[in-house]
């Protein structure tokens, strides 16, 4: 078990019966649980060649930013549409009922930047492969995805054959 998971409440039949919801505000709660956190998501890091962090709202900042910051690299925020000043890009995504669109400055990563991606769970993948998309239409090459949970019953990974993704926490159902 990674120390993160210890911090982890899992709180079953939410949103519905047969649910078990992992949350991950009791891990940022806990100044040890946040500690693990980022410490085991930097850990994934190790031996990869990158020039950008690059974090999904909102959870993706909070544990992105400071990887940043403890591996001197610029910080990206992948935002929902509508957010950001500045002239973007953006990708859309299904949800289970609707979609979603999600943008990026479109300057923010420069051709032939590596970046990784961060966020906090990895569910149905669609989320990470739209971001995936935005670093892709700016010219730069996604090497790495990183989260602290994910949900492999949701088979997110699919959405992401052909990206290098690790998880520190993997829970085998939804």
């Amino acid at each position: 078990m990674s120390k993160a998971e210890q911090y982890v409440t899992s709180i079953p039949d939410f949103p519905q019966p047969g649910i078990i919801f992992r949350d991950v505000t009791s891990v940022l709660c806990h100044a040890e649980g946040l500690k693990a956190a980022i410490d085991e998501m930097q850990e994934l890091l190790e031996g990869v060649d990158f020039d950008v962090v690059a974090g999904l709202e909102s959870r993706g900042f909070v544990l992105g930013t400071p990887i940043a910051y403890n591996l001197h690299k610029p910080f990206v925020m992948v935002r929902k549409k509508g957010k950001l000043p500045r002239a973007t890009v953006e990708a859309s995504y299904e949800l289970e009922y609707g979609s979603a669109t999600i943008e990026m400055h479109k300057d923010d990563v420069k051709p032939g930047d590596r970046v990784v991606l961060i966020d906090d769970l990895i569910a149905t993948g669609g989320t990470l492969e739209a971001a995936a998309n935005l670093v892709e239409q700016c010219g730069g090459k996604v090497v790495k995805i990183v989260c602290l949970m994910e949900l492999a019953g949701l088979n997110g990974r699919a959405k992401l054959e052909g990206y290098d993704t690790s998880s520190v926490i993997v829970y085998p159902g939804k």
